[in-house]
């Protein structure tokens, strides 16, 4: 029998409270969180910056994937992006190795096989491992030491669990600290400063560069700005790190517990006066004042611009893109727009701004991704003028889309300025 899509409107969920939130937008009450993956018909591991990619993010390492066929077959497409092809290699798991775990004493043999086969030594073997090995209950830290021991470089793990995203240490939060784990405790440089957050460099029009080098730091580290190991490992010298991405938090704490360096966190919002407010408390904890203007009134013109040529414009909204969904939505309620429908997973962190959501648009439709009703999508339930997100794009397949979605990432005032910048153009 055919079931009817899934929605709930943003008055509705604001009324049951964030402690009551309905399972169906709950990802950890679904087996598989199988969406926006499955649009782009691919898994996580293999879409974007997924653990695989994420983990080669050390300059010159290269990655063992210990798994079986079926999961080792995505990672052939990365062979497209350049530099990786050559820097993934392959042990395979049969069913006999899944049942008993005999390929755990193949692993330190593997390893040193990569390692002797490249013409320059790899500066760290990263072994990258699936629910497999979850499920048998692998000390990855401890295959990891004996391969290293064995093969005569740094081996270090990466966990491609999808067991285990709705618990205390998901994947990409796992992967984020993993791959620092090689820096080692040197003097630390006051002008000199990390930025922890994604695996793409940050867009080279964020202000945020411009603004810490007006304060007198004028070296900004990126893990993927390293042009080679040692500027990887001048990371320690830094004088504190930004957190610019919630899942980075737990190797922001690493740095501190064995590098001694402290961070602060910023967030990435689209509420103007939201990202002003950050820049405010940033200057505090440095001791200054910090300078905006210019960046607040460049942001602000492109958001008026944009409401004087399609005033009142109404958008449906996705998760698969560089945002909050609900945070975004709220932003574009804020300037004046309508949002008719979002789709998104539902947490605690965001349940602020669907309580704001509903005191503006309470009619605003909240469907999910997860549910297996949204097969059953009527693109004709709700207005579109413009679609956010590929998600979006997927069930609004006549309204100019805009996939926001590039590898680098958007933050701040510029942030801000592109996006309206961009939905100007569709």
């Amino acid at each position: 029998m055919k079931q009817d899509v899934y929605s709930i409107t943003a008055a509705e969920l604001a009324a049951r409270g964030k402690e009551n939130i309905p399972d169906e937008l709950k990802s950890s009450k679904h087996l598989i969180y199988s969406s926006p993956a499955t649009l782009a018909f691919n898994s996580p591991g293999a879409q974007g910056f997924g653990v695989k990619r994420a983990g080669l993010a050390i300059p010159g390492s290269v990655m063992l994937l210990v798994a079986p066929g079926c999961c080792g077959r995505n990672t052939m497409m990365l062979d497209q992006i350049g530099g990786y092809g050559d820097r993934f290699f392959y042990l395979l798991q049969d069913e006999t190795d899944i049942v008993t775990g005999r390929h755990l004493n193949r692993i330190s043999h593997a390893v040193k096989e990569v390692a002797d086969s490249l013409e320059e030594k790899p500066t760290a073997v990263m072994i990258c491992i699936t629910c497999v090995d979850a499920l048998l209950g692998t000390d990855m830290e401890r295959v990891c030491r004996k391969a290293s021991e064995y093969a005569g470089v740094p081996v270090l793990p990466c966990y491609m669990y999808a067991l285990t995203r709705e618990g205390r240490v998901p994947p990409m939060t796992s992967v984020r600290k993993t791959v620092y784990a090689l820096l080692e405790k040197r003097e630390r440089k006051k002008r000199a400063v990390n930025l922890l957050g994604e695996f793409a460099p940050y867009d080279d029009g964020c202000e945020l560069y411009e603004i810490l080098e007006h304060l007198g730091i004028n070296t900004v580290r990126e893990i993927s700005r390293c042009r080679d190991f040692e500027e990887y490992l001048s990371m320690a010298e830094a004088n504190f790190n930004i957190v610019l991405n919630p899942e980075s938090r737990l190797a922001a704490e690493d740095f501190r517990k064995r590098l001694g360096i402290p961070s602060l966190e910023m967030t990435r919002v689209y509420q103007i006066d939201k990202i002003r407010k950050q820049y405010e408390l940033l200057g505090t904890a440095l001791g200054v004042k910090i300078e905006d203007s210019d960046y607040y009134e460049e942001a602000l013109q492109a958001v008026k611009d944009f409401g004087v040529s399609r005033p009142k414009t109404t958008f449906a909204v996705g998760e698969w893109m560089n945002g909050d969904p609900f945070e975004l939505s709220l932003s574009l309620l804020r300037y004046g727009h309508s949002v008719s429908e979002i789709y998104g997973t539902v947490t605690d962190m965001n349940f602020i701004y669907i309580r704001k959501i509903a005191a503006l648009s309470p009619d605003t439709k909240i469907y999910t991704n997860l549910s297996p009703t949204m097969l059953n999508y009527n693109c004709g339930t709700g207005a579109a003028d413009i679609t956010i997100g590929q998600d979006a794009a997927f069930y609004h397949p006549d309204s100019p889309n805009v996939p926001w979605n590039a590898e680098r990432k958007p933050f701040g005032y510029a942030g801000l300025r592109d996006l309206f910048r961009e939905i100007s153009r569709v």
